[in-house]
């Protein structure tokens, strides 16, 4: 058996990790770029280690990035984001990756997708595939290429970088939008879900960014201020949160059954926890002061709580904080600049949204938000010929 040799780059984008690929680099037989996608990253891997692989085992990391040039007038790539799922043979389509945005831009300008200036910034248009999305990308330039490397810290990241500044456009439908992409799917700001074995939890359904479910962390008998440690060794827990992201999946009209939400829409919706501040210790050993934030969000992805936030559940954060009567506004909502500051396991972030109110109806026009990214490996990837 032979080893098939595919140009690729490895990248972190935000506090993700993931492949990235040109489209035409790849199979045109959906079936078949799938097979070839999983055993690029390791999956399935009944020891949920993704040794033979890609992938890190984890679901910031065990991702793929396929970017092609955009036919689109007003874009300049299409991109489209692969949750690959570790230990079965899943890859999910159904949202964007926030953070793994970050890197679209700096890798559209390398493989030349995009033309840049030599010094400066680069706007990169792009079009988010999976949710049917504008975001335009400013990308630092030095001496004919992106600029990786500079000062900007990002909680959840150990070293610097160079910032690298996103503009979610329109990233929600109209509040009284009728179609099947309205920001509240349901018409509330917040519903009540009866949640099997757990009992009725508050709860707002938005589509932002991506489909996001937010409660209030009292609701999971949480405070807010809890790290992965505390949580995803917790299999009751685990449980009890995918129980109310299933029922919230059904809620939204994303699934027919809970149960189809947990066997194949792993990751969207997804479930996030919000809380008032409080002081606690991050991840890495620093105190968070509540007098820093505003609020307390911790998010779980591919059913276990996230190191840090992912860049869409930030997205969907700032618009549901703009919004008068939503659990996430209850708690706190965003400032007269339009930002909000949150404490996440990794230390804090601040995030924008521009929104706007006409005749007693919200949309979000925008969220804006900084992260970085960089070039870790690039060259080809091997995977088995089948």
């Amino acid at each position: 058996m032979t080893q098939l040799r595919i140009p690729a780059v490895y990248m972190r984008g935000g506090t993700s990790k993931g492949v990235f690929f040109l489209s035409r680099d790849l199979p045109t037989d959906l079936k078949a770029r799938e097979r070839l996608l999983l055993r690029v990253i390791g999956s399935p891997d009944r020891y949920g280690k993704q040794t033979d692989g890609m992938g890190g085992a984890t679901s910031s990391t065990s991702k793929i990035v396929i970017l092609s040039k955009s036919d689109r007038p007003d874009c300049d790539v299409d991109y489209l984001f692969g949750q690959v799922a570790i230990n079965a043979p899943v890859i999910d389509w159904s949202g964007n990756c926030g953070n793994l945005t970050t890197a679209v831009g700096p890798f559209a300008i390398g493989a030349g997708l995009v033309d840049a200036p030599a010094d400066g910034t680069a706007v990169v248009r792009i079009w988010q595939a999976n949710i049917g999305r504008k975001i335009v990308s400013h990308v630092p330039m030095q001496g004919g290429e992106v600029r990786e490397l500079g000062d900007f810290e990002l909680d959840g990241v150990a070293f610097p970088a160079a910032e690298v500044r996103l503009e979610f456009l329109d990233p929600a439908a109209d509040e009284g939008d009728s179609e099947g992409g309205a920001m509240f799917p349901t018409g509330n700001r917040v519903d009540s879900l009866d949640v099997p074995g757990v009992g009725r939890i508050e709860a707002t359904l938005i589509n932002a960014g991506n489909p996001t479910i937010f409660v209030d962390a009292a609701s999971l008998g949480l405070s807010g201020t809890e790290l992965q440690k505390d949580i995803n060794g917790d299999a009751a827990l685990l449980a009890r949160a995918e129980a109310v992201r299933a029922q919230g999946a059904v809620a939204m009209g994303l699934v027919k059954t809970a149960e189809e939400a947990t066997a194949t829409r792993q990751h969207t919706p997804k479930l996030a926890f919000v809380a008032r501040p409080a002081g606690y210790t991050a991840s890495d050993g620093r105190e968070v002061d509540a007098t820093s934030i505003d609020l307390l969000a911790r998010i779980f992805s591919m059913g276990v709580l996230h190191h840090a936030m992912t860049g869409t559940g930030a997205v969907a954060l700032a618009a549901a904080a703009a919004i008068p009567g939503t659990v996430v506004q209850r708690v706190a909502s965003t400032g007269a600049d339009g930002r909000v500051r949150f404490g996440h396991p990794s230390g804090s972030l601040s995030v924008g949204a521009e929104a706007r109110e006409e005749n007693g109806q919200w949309a979000i026009k925008k969220v804006v938000m900084s992260r970085s990214a960089r070039r870790l490996m690039e060259g080809w990837v091997r995977v088995p010929a089948t």
